[in-house]
Parts: C-alpha cells; structure tokens; sequence
C-alpha cells in the first residue's frame, strides 16, 4: 500500500513539473512571437520613411536644379511651396516627352521662298537629309533609330495618305525633332495634277491630317514638294503654274533636290548603289539637299543611311532640316 502510494506521489511531482515547463515554453513562444511583430513593425515604417526622404530629397534636388536656373538676389525668390514643388516633380516624370502642343513648330517666314532656293547656290558645306513618301511602318522606325543614333536632324515630306494610316508615326517623327513637310495626300500624279486646285486641294488636305495626327491645329508646315519634282513630265506647264501660285499667292515654300541615293528610280538597288549614285549626284555642290524616300520597300535607304551620314561628317558638312529656316 505505501509502495503504491509512493508511486502515485512520484507521478503527480512528475506531472507537475511537466506542466511547469509547458507553461514556460509557451510563455517564451509568446514572447518571441510579440518582440519579432513589434521589430517588423518597426522595418516597415522605417521602409515608408525612407520612402517619404526619397520623395523629399528628389524635390529637394528638384527644386536645386529649378532654383540655379532662377538665382536672384531677393530671398523671396528662394521660398517655393513644397505642394507646387512635388507636383512639379511628378508632373515632369509622368511626362517626359512634352505634350504635342509645347512642342517646337514651324514659324512663318516671309522670305522662306527666296531663303529656299538660296541653299542650292551657298558655299556653306551644310546637307539637307530629306525623306518622301511616308510614313510607313517597316522602314520609317529604322531611320529614326538611325538618325537618333546619330543625332543628325532631317525632314520628313509626307503624304497625307499615309499620315491618316501611320499617325503615331508622325508624331515620333516630330518629338524627335524633325521638320514634318507636305508631300500631298495621294501621290497620284493623274490626280494631283488635274489642275492647280487640284494640287493645293491636295496640299491642304495633308495639312489637316499633319495636324490631326499631331493634336494641333495651328502647325503648318509652309514647305512643299511636288511628288516627282517642280518641274519636267508631262505635267511640267501644270506644275509650273501650281508652283507659282503656291509661292506668291499661298506663301508657301517649295523645294525639289540637287543630289540623290536613286532609291526611287527603278529596280531593287543594293546598299554599294545607293552610295554611289549619291556621291555620284552630289559631285560639284557644297551645299546639299538629299533626295531618299521612306516608303516601306526602301529597306537599303536604311541600310544605306549609316554610310551617308558617317562620310559627309567625316567630310565636316553639318546636317540640317528646314527648322533652320521655320524658326
């Protein structure tokens, strides 16, 4: 009877140890579990901190980069509401590209005429890069990669047709800085050339849709080039009129071309032919405007491009669009 007593003694000091170091352990778990809550609620404040001084120290730098442009000598001028400040900020990186509207346009000159046709006589070794017939969506992305690589300037001739097709790839053309000229709208030499109302029918409806691709209304490009050139075809008496109607009683500029790569006359042309038959054509002039075309079958035009835009810098010419003139 004691051994059994002494047994049950036993037992119970055994259980109540147990329990004893349960209780510990589930206190200690408790602990652990609360300490690591509190320390990741601390990490993640601290993260949203951080994130606030980087968004305060970007509109500090913003507002440095704004105030060394504006420094002036009254303190007032230092003091900028830090709302307008940040707004600001986002603004600029929600839009790093200008809106169409703020982007540089063609201003009106009086004497573009006369200032257009004084190139093809200047003694200046400058070169005009000129492109016809697009947009078009194979080659047109290559020779803006081209040109951005380079950061040559060029001008684009247009056709209304296609601008209605390929309007965002007008707009990529002029955000790059590039001067948008007027090509007409169809190309077809049996329509454009019916009449003179007829060619200027042509020209005004490539301007609307320069200016509808653009969201803007008020650009005007004030430059234009007869599809096959001003002059020569049997269409010559019919240009001619046109022309001279379009400069003294429209004041709009025309321009055709003193040199070119011969992408357009006939054939498939490789890269070796385009060069030489510009460097061919080019022979005896200093002051260059360069006829190529972007139509999407010129593939060698930019191919070609490289090469002609590396041997006339190695020739020190600068290169040009008709900004130069428009501005």
């Amino acid at each position: 009877m004691e051994e059994n007593e002494k047994h049950l003694n036993i037992k119970k000091v055994i259980i109540t140890i147990a329990i004893f170091i349960f209780a510990f352990l589930v206190i200690i778990g408790s602990a652990l579990i609360t300490h690591h809550s509190t320390k990741s609620k601390k990490e993640k404040k601290l993260s949203i901190r951080d994130v606030e001084e980087v968004v305060q120290n970007s509109s500090n730098i913003k507002d440095e980069n704004m105030s060394s442009n504006t420094v002036s000598n009254d303190t007032e001028n230092n003091t900028t509401d830090n709302n307008e400040i940040k707004n600001n900020f986002h603004n600029e990186i929600n839009n790093v590209i200008k809106p169409v509207s703020e982007q540089k346009v063609p201003v009106y000159n009086e004497n573009c005429v006369q200032l257009i046709k004084d190139i093809y006589s200047s003694d200046e070794k400058q070169i005009f890069l000129t492109f016809d017939d697009g947009p078009s969506p194979n080659v047109t992305p290559q020779i803006l990669e081209i040109l951005d690589r380079y950061k040559v300037p060029a001008t684009f001739f247009v056709l209304g047709s296609r601008v209605d097709l390929y309007p965002d790839l007008l707009k990529q053309e002029f955000k790059a800085g590039h001067y948008i000229a007027n090509h007409g709208y169809t190309h077809s030499y049996s329509s454009i050339y019916s009449s003179v109302q007829a060619v200027v029918d042509e020209f005004n409806s490539t301007e609307t849709s320069i200016q509808n691709a653009l969201g803007n209304p008020d650009y005007h490009s004030y430059l234009f080039r007869f599809p096959g050139g001003s002059s020569g075809g049997r269409y010559d008496s019919l240009k001619s009129q046109a022309k001279s109607h379009i400069n003294n009683n429209m004041g709009i500029a025309t321009t055709n071309w003193n040199c070119l790569s011969g992408d357009a006359e006939g054939g498939k042309r490789t890269k070796e032919q385009l060069l030489n038959r510009l460097y061919e054509t080019a022979e005896g002039h200093t002051s260059l405007v360069v006829l190529m075309h972007d139509a999407d079958d010129k593939q060698t035009t930019a191919d070609a491009l490289p090469d002609i835009i590396e041997h006339y810098m190695s020739e020190g010419y600068t290169f040009k669009n008709y900004y130069d003139i428009f501005k």
